[in-house]
């Protein structure tokens, strides 16, 4: 027992040496190409400094660790194995009556802690990172209004509609929506209230409008009634629960989201009737993260642990980079899928999972049993 557990701390801390150095290498090299591309955008920009692009590229190193992890695992893991393989150190372990499941244990509980690590720890202090050089980003590199511009400056959103009753729904629609200096302006706003069975209440019309603390302002409004005409109403007040900084985000990367503010964000998005699927398949993806990363570290070791003496070690390395790769190219073909509403998006964020875990196993069974 005492050999096992020996054995077990000695591989585990070979196996994170390994991940964190491949973590650290692969980080490096996507924040230098970003950094690269960075400065291709700055250069038809002489009024930005090099400062400006330094401060977002190092914005960003979070955020890219995190994307890269489970390579980082796989990767590390491979050349951990390899190592422990050629150095013929896990074959006398096999010989000395360790199953492969036995010394895996410790590899495999380290890659799952680090996962739950970077999506409880990591993940907050990555999005709001990744936020401020986004907003960086807006503001020294784009050109436009900000995300409300990525949508044509138009604005649709249900929200509940208290005064009608407790199920009772409003739906607005602006055009010319734009954001300056917090204040988020909207031009031809239509607002139709609806009771809780869908049926038509009233209808408000206003040339202009803008956003206020618990409420839309509605200058000049005109409100119609179902069998009769339109008639002014002058300024109307519409009660809401939504901010400038919500509606923007509502438009905005979910990477800029917490796995701890995503829950609620979502409901907030449901309720306004915004689009949550793409922060919905963000959530799960982070909520899986520990467990792809265990599923990578299996991968890696049932693609590194072939002994030498049977040849073909080049080739299954390589097989498990290529493993790797297919199961990324998985993830973001079920991510596009998950998108278009195809997949739920609980399957489309834990595809990779799932597929990685059935070839580690069938890798590890064969390789265990010959």
């Amino acid at each position: 027992m005492i050999v096992a557990v020996t054995l077990s701390r000695y591989i585990a801390r070979q196996f994170m040496v390994s991940v964190l150095a491949m973590l650290a290498s692969l980080t490096g090299v996507i924040c230098l190409f970003d950094f690269i591309d960075l400065l291709r955008r700055v250069a038809t920009k002489p009024d930005v400094s090099t400062n400006i692009v330094i401060q977002i590229a190092l914005l960003h190193v979070p955020f890219f660790a995190t994307e890269v992890l489970p390579f980082g695992v796989m990767l590390g893991g491979i050349i951990c194995f390899w190592r422990l393989t050629r150095s013929s150190e896990l074959i006398v372990a096999r010989a000395a009556g360790i199953s492969a499941w036995q010394f895996l244990t410790a590899p495999v509980a380290c890659a799952i802690l680090l996962g739950t690590l970077t999506t409880t720890l990591v993940s907050p202090l990555s999005s709001a990172m990744y936020r401020r050089a986004e907003t960086l980003d807006q503001l020294y590199l784009r050109t436009g209004g900000g995300p409300l511009s990525l949508a044509g400056g138009t604005l649709w959103l249900r929200q509940a509609d208290p005064q009608n009753g407790p199920k009772a729904v409003a739906v607005l629609h602006a055009q010319d929506v734009q954001l300056k200096q917090s204040l988020l302006s909207m031009h031809n706003v239509t607002v139709l209230r609806l009771d809780k069975d869908g049926k038509v209440l009233a209808r408000i019309e206003a040339p202009s409008g803008y956003l206020a603390p618990g409420h839309w302002v509605l200058d000049n409004a005109a409100t119609v009634r179902p069998n009769s005409v339109l008639r002014p109403a002058g300024r109307l007040l519409l009660p809401t629960d939504l901010t400038v900084g919500r509606v923007e985000e509502s438009f905005s990367s979910p990477d800029t989201l917490s796995v701890w503010a995503l829950p609620g964000f979502i409901t907030l998005l449901d309720q306004s009737g915004f689009s949550s699927i793409r922060h919905r398949i963000r959530f799960q993806s982070l909520l899986a993260l520990p467990m792809l990363a265990g599923t990578m570290a299996l991968v890696a070791a049932g693609f590194s642990m072939r002994p030498s003496r049977r040849g073909g070690v080049a080739r299954m390395i390589g097989s498990g980079i290529a493993a790797g790769f297919l199961l990324f190219t998985i993830s973001k073909v079920a991510e596009q899928f998950g998108n278009s509403g195809a997949l739920p998006t609980v399957l489309a964020a834990w595809a990779p999972t799932l597929a990685g875990l059935c070839l580690a196993v069938s890798l590890l069974l064969h390789l265990e049993d010959g």
